[in-house]
């Protein structure tokens, strides 16, 4: 009996400990954003060495009576790989502090900088929708973001210009941390052999149909996306911008690309949009589909994490999924296509190969 009665108190422990660490680690996104308004990770970047701690804080733009509270932040942002700390000396308390390579992200000037993804997900639109999951489920609005803004997520990006700009930033961000290993695996597989031309469908401000133009000049690429998206953007040579509703027409082209684009939407809009590549493309085209595809194993054990929290994004703002093969080819046949090649890479992306 005693031994049941450590065993149950062990376990006890352990689910207790389970339930906090899946409760509280919203302490982890807030503390993170804190370092982030709070200018931290340039200001010890533009440093040009590790930071003393009393440095950082009199550079902070922080009332006098929290000058203390900063070492607490920084210790949890240290603890969770955002910074290395370092003591100054062997005799001294004082620490100083130097970025990770995790913390390059956030930089402001970084190329592929995390700032403004952090900046999307708690912008108090998106963010304020999670508190009204349990809501949505008892009605029968699309998403919880409808249920909290009385509009769609797409509704609302297209009439505040500011957050519409913070959600493109984040996007092309996005795109260029996985365009180079993207484009890669599309040279090794040769997705783009015998094609003279190719619509970036949802390309936003074209991070990746300038990649694609740039290594494949034999492709007269276009990004097509809304009117507010492209306004004002200037093409190349065999690069330009179309705007246009997709739901509507697509310009026609050898291969029409959707990276990123039918994770948004649910299945009968998905099949609209399937429907309208298909129109646009020649007998010898194809779609490409650069999405997620669930219950495959990747190399890394930690995008799993990522792939559900994206589809739980996907269900909260903007009334679409991520899909298990499965789902996908019900998509793909349903629209009409008489086949298709998934081609995973190393990351969450998986390159789908489409055929009419």
């Amino acid at each position: 009996m005693e031994s049941l009665s450590k065993e149950h108190a062990t376990k006890l422990r352990q689910a207790h400990a389970h339930v906090l660490n899946h409760c509280l680690p919203f302490i982890n996104s807030a503390t993170l954003k804190c370092a982030v308004d709070l200018n931290i990770p340039d200001i010890i970047h533009k440093y040009g060495q590790p930071m003393p701690l009393s440095q950082l804080t009199a550079s902070l733009p922080i009332h006098p009576s929290k000058t203390n509270f900063i070492y607490r932040l920084m210790r949890i942002l240290t603890h969770n790989g955002f910074f290395t700390q370092h003591s100054v000396m062997e005799n001294e308390q004082e620490v100083k502090y130097e970025l990770t390579y995790s913390c390059r992200l956030l930089l402001k000037d970084h190329p592929m900088s995390s700032r403004t993804l952090l900046q999307f997900l708690f912008a108090p639109r998106p963010f304020s929708s999670w508190w009204e999951l349990s809501t949505w489920f008892t009605n029968e609005d699309p998403t919880a973001f409808h249920s909290k803004n009385n509009m769609s997520f797409w509704d609302y990006a297209s009439r505040d210009p500011e957050f519409s700009h913070i959600f493109n930033d984040s996007m092309k961000a996005s795109s260029q941390l996985t365009s180079s290993e993207v484009i890669e695996k599309c040279v090794s597989i040769e997705v783009f052999k015998g094609l003279e031309s190719l619509v970036d469908v949802g390309g936003g401000t074209g991070t990746m149909a300038k990649l694609i133009a740039k290594s494949f000049p034999q492709l007269k690429c276009i990004v097509f996306d809304l009117p507010h998206v492209v306004a004002n953007l200037q093409g190349t040579k065999n690069f330009e911008y179309v705007s246009g509703d997709m739901f509507e027409a697509i310009p026609s082209a050898d291969c029409i690309m959707l990276k990123y684009i039918l994770h948004d939407w649910n299945d009968e809009e998905s099949i609209k949009i399937l429907e309208k590549c298909k129109q646009a493309i020649p007998s010898h085209g194809k779609v490409i589909i650069m999405d997620i595809v669930m219950e495959q194993k990747p190399e890394d054990e930690t995008i799993i994490s990522v792939q559900f929290w994206l589809d739980m994004i996907m269900m909260t703002l903007g009334a679409g999924k991520e899909r298990s093969e499965k789902e996908w080819a019900t998509l793909i046949f349903s629209a009409g296509f008489s086949n298709y090649k998934i081609n995973p890479t190393s990351g969450s992306l998986s390159i789908i190969e489409v055929y009419p």
